[in-house]
């Protein structure tokens, strides 16, 4: 989610479990989720942790009190709410995609005012302080976690699927509260984003789906997004009526989407 702004629900989750081994928290600003995925002796990934100092500081404080400590983070994208860190979660490799690494590092200056715009006080030494990976898997010791790259959302957008419990952390497609959001600084934005959803819809054994922002959902529910999303982008090529019912949610998505529909027509 590029865009920024004090949207907040006022609703904070704690970690829960999802299935044996994968929990998620929900942060109060835009519903974003931070994963973890249980590794060997007391290890974890982490995977888009966020949003709010306090958030992280809790989410730092949750994962020692189940007896874990990170060894491994991924941010699935180079926006700023996706590449936030904090003390409390101690000193890991935080890894993302060579293209993901490199608009951090030549976007670090917008990165910090976006941040403290939506989320203040945040240490920027740690913003966007990712490791290149290029690589099909994160290595880490625990359960197998492929990764998805393309560039849809945004340059070098990598999600995760653990084939072992069959759930794919989607970073910010697959959303049921997010219309799809298209790098429109793209040459073809359009056509990245069909080969994204092509890229998800085409991993086998998905039984959950964890967007960045939003709910999770099981088998079907991931069918149904992907087709949501194929649908919006449809109407969006050629300029036909609109029946996403997300396009009911807050100002600044509403403001996306004519961004969009202007880019396209």
């Amino acid at each position: 989610m590029p865009r920024t702004g004090p949207w907040y629900t006022g609703r904070v989750g704690r970690l829960t479990e999802i299935t044996p081994g994968v929990l998620i928290g929900t942060s109060s600003f835009a519903e974003t989720i931070s994963t973890v995925v249980v590794g060997q002796a007391g290890g974890c990934l982490l995977i888009d942790p966020g949003v709010t100092v306090a958030e992280l500081a809790r989410l730092g404080a949750e994962v020692r009190e189940l007896g874990l400590r990170p060894v491994a983070a991924w941010s699935t994208h180079p926006h700023w709410d996706h590449v936030l860190w904090s003390p409390e979660l101690g000193s890991t490799p935080r890894y993302a995609t060579p293209a993901a690494v490199a608009m951090t590092e030549t976007e670090r200056a917008g990165l910090a005012r976006e941040t403290q715009r939506s989320a203040p006080g945040h240490d920027f030494s740690l913003l966007g302080r990712l490791t290149p990976l290029d690589s099909a898997t994160i290595p880490w010791h625990g359960p197998a976690a492929q990764l998805i790259v393309h560039d849809g959302h945004a340059p070098g957008h990598g999600a995760v699927f653990l084939p072992g419990p069959g759930v794919l952390v989607a970073g910010d497609m697959c959303s049921d509260v997010e219309i799809p959001l298209l790098d429109l600084t793209a040459s073809e934005p359009l056509g990245d984003y069909r080969t994204g959803l092509e890229r998800l819809a085409a991993v086998a054994g998905v039984r959950q789906v964890v967007p960045g922002h939003g709910h999770p959902g099981d088998a079907d529910e991931f069918r149904r997004r992907l087709a949501a999303d194929a649908a919006y982008l449809d109407a969006l090529a050629v300029g036909q009526p609109f029946g996403d019912s997300r396009l009911t949610g807050p100002g600044w998505l509403q403001d996306a989407h004519e961004e969009q529909m202007r880019y396209f027509s």
